[in-house]
């Protein structure tokens, strides 16, 4: 079986893990067979979460710095009720008619801008961007896709196809071209730099015959390793506009005020897509996704292909949607993501200054990369998951990403709070400071 960088960077590879989990992983095994992974060496059984805070099937407590599907926090009383009060009134799908979908919709396009007027639903990311290929091709005409090298935009086979972080070169389809994500640590202007192997990779598109369909980044190139750095996509955007492309805002990740400094993440790059593409935190839990987009680009597509998707826009999956969104603005959850966000690069930084291996600390709001390399400034694949696995062990929930895999990866809920930051940065340092003695 090929390596996938986003699913065996930090994956269970056997042996016991205890009275719990045994049992659970030799079922899990049997009968979902050997696709599946688990995090950790000694993968956690969670049972319950509150905020930023889960409990495994001991009761011991573990701080989520990881997952950014309950974004507004694990259960979410606000969210849970609304998800309730839907389910005892009626859950169907969208050949109805039902106040939901339309409200909601309204709230989610007056956050997109005037020109992304109108909005379809699915269920997960990979296919509100699987969508969006289909709406891009019959719109321009071509088939040629541009990504980043180690882009993740789903799972279906059309976006696993322009996803290389799930197996390298092996899974890209021939009518896609990659190219490397905008870091600022390169010479040279990093937008130009970035728009000249777009500029590259569509000149080779249409040299074989596919011509230029899209560009689709994820606008904190959260796979490539988060870089951050704002202000990098306009010229690239424009290099595909020029060849009559459409530029593809993958927020399933940045988006809904994970960044801090907007509600969206191509909003830091003072560019306008075409679509934009969400999941992931959009119902905190619940299966909901979407694609949203100018309805120019939208025309050709909408008026020649019916589109339905059974559970995509449900009612139960709207209401879960406004209330995470009612989360948000309550609470001023992206000012909160700047703010403590910042604090946290701020420990992690002081932190660093006793560890040689951390490279570089880069991010925005709660989203946040930690390079972590070898003696000599060379990537340090296996101390970077030894750093995880010891966070792990101090009931701390991190991962990797990034092309060699060491760069911890940090995306906790938006509700991380002050004791949050603490209790990660103790973590951090013990966790430093043992893999220097078992890796070094």
């Amino acid at each position: 079986m090929s390596f996938s960088n986003i699913m065996d960077s930090n994956s269970y590879t056997g042996g016991s893990v205890g009275r719990h989990g045994d049992g659970l992983i030799e079922a899990r095994e049997r009968m979902l067979g050997p696709a599946y992974r688990l995090f950790y060496r000694k993968p956690v059984h969670l049972v319950r979460g509150e905020g930023s805070h889960l409990f495994d099937a001991d009761g011991v407590r573990y701080l989520d710095a990881y997952n950014n599907v309950a974004s507004v926090g694990h259960c979410h009383p606000h969210v849970v009720d609304a998800v309730m009060r839907q389910m005892t009134s009626i859950n169907t799908h969208t050949r109805y008619l039902h106040d939901g979908i339309v409200a909601y919709s309204d709230r989610l396009l007056g956050t997109l801008g005037a020109d992304i007027d109108q909005v379809m639903y699915a269920c997960t990311g990979s296919e509100a961007n699987d969508l969006a290929l289909r709406v891009a091709a019959m719109h321009t005409g071509a088939t040629g896709v541009i990504v980043t090298n180690e882009a993740y935009h789903g799972n279906t086979q059309a976006v696993t196809a322009i996803s290389p972080s799930n197996g390298g070169p092996a899974v890209l389809g021939p009518h896609v071209r990659t190219v490397p994500p905008p870091d600022s640590r390169q010479p040279g202007s990093t937008a130009e730099v970035f728009a000249d192997h777009v500029r590259r990779a569509a000149d080779e598109l249409q040299a074989a015959g596919f011509g230029v369909s899209c560009l689709v980044v994820d606008t904190i190139f959260s796979s490539d390793g988060v870089l951050a750095e704002r202000d990098t996509l306009a010229p690239a955007v424009a290099a595909v506009r020029e060849r009559g492309a459409v530029f593809i805002a993958d927020e399933v990740q940045p988006g809904f005020g994970r960044t801090g400094e907007a509600m969206w993440g191509f909003d830091r790059h003072g560019v306008r897509p075409d679509i934009v593409t969400m999941g992931k935190p959009m119902g905190n839990g619940l299966p909901v996704s979407a694609m949203a987009v100018r309805s120019a680009v939208l025309e050709r597509f909408a008026t020649t292909q019916p589109y339905f998707n059974t559970f995509g826009g449900n009612p139960v999956s709207m209401a879960a949607a406004a209330a995470v969104l009612d989360v948000i603005e309550s609470d001023e959850l992206p000012a909160h993501a700047l703010r403590i966000g910042a604090r946290l690069r701020e420990g992690i930084a002081g932190i660093a200054t006793d560890h040689a291996a951390v490279d570089d600390i880069r991010g925005t709001g709660l989203y946040i990369g930690v390079e972590i390399v070898t003696d000599d400034g060379a990537p340090d694949r296996q101390r970077a998951r030894a750093i995880v696995e010891a966070m792990r062990d101090a009931h701390v929930l991190i991962s990797v990403c990034g092309e060699h895999g060491n760069v911890l990866k940090i995306r906790p809920p938006l509700v991380f709070s002050d004791s949050d930051v603490d209790w990660f940065c103790t973590a951090l340092d013990s966790a430093l400071a043992a893999t220097l003695m078992t890796v070094g």
